[in-house]
């Protein structure tokens, strides 16, 4: 007999506004915007106080401010949040067999067989009173047959609940809420779905499989499927992949600082592009030297989670400076970013402009789509795919 799937999605609320108030409890209860500045920051997150006012993730601070003017604007504090997200995994870790970690503050957990032994419901509950009690934070759950209901019962049970999804129930829960519901579904999908008259995933249930397929080809599939309550992704343990790097060696002992640097910065913007790809900051960047008689010099510097190379690129070079004798040719340069979390351009939001972001954005979907380095940098233009094979390390 095949065990029934027993999937539950935990999602701290509003993560980095809860781990604020957690060191400054006059905020509690106010509008708080996290992110950049007014001119032209964007929101990383805000507080329930500042949705009401249509606030959300990665609009612009001025917009933000002009719904929500009385809302009190943080810059934010990257250690606080790794530093929470670290504790609520390991309490997570130390509780269950199999878990992924999709985000900073999100997490998987795939108790499928453990019916036998426990309540796998109370088992999450009881969880979710342990990661409160031991970090102070908000914490909302999700529990049943699959990964997409799971995370659609937990954005139900938000601000700081929980909600089960009995087995079989999976499509009348869904079935009055708006397409906008279902994960991942995009704005245009749901505004081609809306010419169609299909408002509500009750109408998507309804929609003819073939239809979809007419329409949005292959994912016109997977979105019938999602609808009908029905997804077999699997809950994968996170990545033990600590680091991802990439050498180059020269034909010829290199002394030229320039041509360096700009192969520096091609491979920069190749292992960036990579972490983007998988949904990966890092917060650790490091530069290798290796001279003409083999002795090898490093240097490396912790930064924010990151996965944008124009903060990564002036530090790598800066590494490169301090790491490089000038007086001796090179033999090897390499670079290495390490203490990778998964996470994407949420972590960036607190740095990054709105145009950055966007220009972030287009740049991995054309490199995604037709290959890396069809976009990037001049300076790394000419050298980035000449003798260039990056390679990951576990």
């Amino acid at each position: 007999m095949i065990a029934k799937r027993q999937i539950v999605h935990i999602d701290l609320d509003s993560f980095f506004v809860s781990v604020e108030r957690k060191f400054d409890p006059s905020l509690i209860g106010k509008a708080v915007i996290i992110g950049g500045s007014a001119e032209r920051g964007v929101v990383a997150s805000c507080s329930y106080e500042a949705r009401k006012y249509g606030v959300h993730s990665a609009m612009p601070t001025k917009q933000a401010l002009k719904l929500c003017p009385h809302a009190i604007v943080i810059s934010g504090t990257h250690g606080r949040y790794a530093e929470a997200s670290h504790e609520v995994t390991q309490i997570i870790h130390n509780a269950v067999p199999l878990y992924q970690k999709t985000s900073v503050d999100e997490f998987y957990i795939d108790y499928t067989g453990m019916d036998r032994y426990h309540d796998c419901y109370q088992h999450a509950s009881e969880l979710r009173q342990k990661i409160i009690k031991d970090t102070g934070l908000p914490i909302s759950f999700g529990m049943a047959s699959c990964k997409t209901i799971a995370k659609m019962a937990t954005n139900q049970a938000k601000p700081n609940g929980q909600l089960l999804i009995p087995h079989g129930k999976e499509k009348e829960f869904i079935a009055p809420l708006n397409i906008r519901k279902i994960p991942m579904l995009g704005e245009k999908t749901c505004e081609k779905l809306y010419m169609y008259g299909i408002e509500k995933i009750g109408d998507l249930q309804k929609a003819d499989i073939r239809f979809l397929e007419a329409v949005f080809g292959m994912a016109g599939r997977a979105i019938w499927h999602k609808a009908q309550g029905t997804d077999d992704g699997e809950v994968v343990h996170q990545s033990d992949r600590k680091s991802i790097s990439t050498e180059r060696t020269f034909d010829s002992n290199i002394a030229d600082k320039i041509y360096m640097e700009n192969i520096l910065v091609s491979m920069t913007e190749e292992l960036a592009s990579k972490l983007r790809k998988e949904n990966m900051v890092s917060s650790c960047m490091a530069i290798k030297v290796r001279y003409a008689n083999f002795e090898t010099h490093t240097q490396q510097e912790k930064i924010p989670l990151t996965a944008a190379e124009h903060i990564l690129i002036p530090g790598i070079k800066n590494l490169f400076k301090k790491a490089w004798n000038q007086h001796r040719p090179v033999r090897l340069i390499g670079v290495r970013l390490s203490n990778l979390s998964f996470g994407s351009y949420q972590i960036n939001l607190f740095e990054d402009n709105e145009e950055r972001i966007r220009l972030y954005q287009a740049m991995d979907k054309i490199n995604f789509k037709f290959g890396d380095k069809t976009v990037c940098r001049a300076a790394g233009m000419e050298i980035g795919t000449r003798n260039f094979n990056p390679f990951m390390r576990g």
